[in-house]
């Protein structure tokens, strides 16, 4: 039997419920680690901490397992949700899914665990984790429509050296279904799509709460006026929905869709029609970049690209390489490259890396 100790962060969702049982069939030594991570409105509606840890704890009373509680609001406050807002109000889009795996779960969370006496940590992410001669690589999840290691391309090789992904080589339905066999309360549990650790919940009026309201124009890219704006920071390129603008221009009967914005004039540029040239970028620069094995991939090779969650993987090249920034292009133009967002750089099913979309170009 394997009698080493795994502390595994247990959400109170099916992914990490089945991840800590396979730790658990496996021989582990596991112990279960709820984290809370938002206290500001915890009786809010949308946030479900407390539903979250009641599955959590039942689960593992099933499993046998101790479940240990850790309290990291002020580390997600100073080092997540400041960003975060500092981004928005910059009027970019950030991603703190990407910032909460580096920051809380693989940092704040790792420290905490080998202090609970841990030689690992596991999260239910659908990724992998390979060594080869003494470097730690992340693998895509087997599940592409699930694979998370797009959210996971900030992790260090101190980080991955003590990261194990008991869920990444099956399919989201395998999980289920061993859930169900294995009778978990939360087999059926609705996957999570709130921002990390704060929930679902409407966007615009939890915005509203820390950053100034700044409404403006909305020009077409002749800067003819065509509506008003609630602030840019509610707006993200490729946006459809939400725009307000009634009527069409020129005849056309085609959508609006957000191309830019201009941060000095506050001023948001919108284009009709999804395929309208306004909206795809052949290239990239990317900044704050962070490589999974610690060296850079080599400049001028074809390697893929993904620049949002879900994407399929995109052809590209990367040039201009320094140690904090670096271009790249696409050998098809991308729809919706959006600053603030990750750029992830993939060879084959390896996860090489990325850094944060600072502005594209035509």
């Amino acid at each position: 039997m394997n009698k080493s100790r795994v502390v595994i962060g247990m959400s109170g969702g099916v992914d990490s419920s089945v991840a800590a049982l396979l730790l658990k069939q496996q021989g582990y030594d596991v112990v279960g680690l709820f984290m809370k991570n938002w206290e500001e409105d915890d009786t809010d509606e949308y946030c479900s901490s407390r539903q979250d840890f009641l599955d959590a704890a039942s689960v593992a009373d099933i499993l046998d397992i101790p479940l240990e509680v850790a309290n990291f609001s002020a580390e997600y406050r100073e080092r997540v949700f400041d960003l975060f807002l500092k981004e928005y109000q910059a009027g970019r889009t950030p991603n703190p899914d990407v910032l909460c795996n580096s920051e809380i779960k693989f940092k704040a969370f790792l420290d905490h665990a080998l202090t609970l006496g841990a030689d690992r940590i596991a999260t239910g992410h659908y990724a992998q984790v390979q060594e080869i001669d003494g470097l730690f690589q992340l693998l895509k999840g087997e599940d592409g429509n699930k694979d998370q290691s797009y959210f996971l391309y900030r992790l260090n090789q101190q980080q991955l050296s003590r990261a194990i992904f008991p869920i990444g080589h099956l399919y989201k339905r395998e999980v289920r279904n061993i859930a169900r066999e294995h009778g978990l309360p939360n087999s059926a549990k609705k996957d999570s799509t709130g921002i990390c650790f704060i929930g679902e919940r409407p966007f615009r009026e939890f915005l509203n709460r820390y950053l100034p309201v700044n409404p403006g124009e909305i020009h077409t890219l002749d800067n003819k006026v065509v509506g008003e704006h609630q602030g840019l920071m509610y707006y993200t390129i490729g946006q459809r929905q939400g725009l307000g603008i009634g009527g069409t221009r020129d005849g056309s009967e085609e959508p609006w869709f957000v191309s830019g914005k201009d941060m000095e004039r506050n001023v948001l540029y919108v284009v009709q029609g999804h395929g309208h040239p306004a909206l795809f970028r052949s290239s990239l620069i990317a900044a704050d970049l962070s490589w999974i094995s610690g060296m850079a991939p080599h400049q001028n090779w074809v390697y893929a690209a993904k620049i949002r969650y879900r994407q399929t993987d995109a052809p590209c090249t990367i040039t201009h390489l320094e140690t904090h920034s670096c271009e790249i292009g696409f050998a098809t133009p991308q729809w919706g490259v959006t600053p603030g967002q990750s750029v992830v750089i993939y060879e084959s099913k390896v996860c090489l890396g990325g850094g944060i979309i600072t502005r594209s170009n035509g």
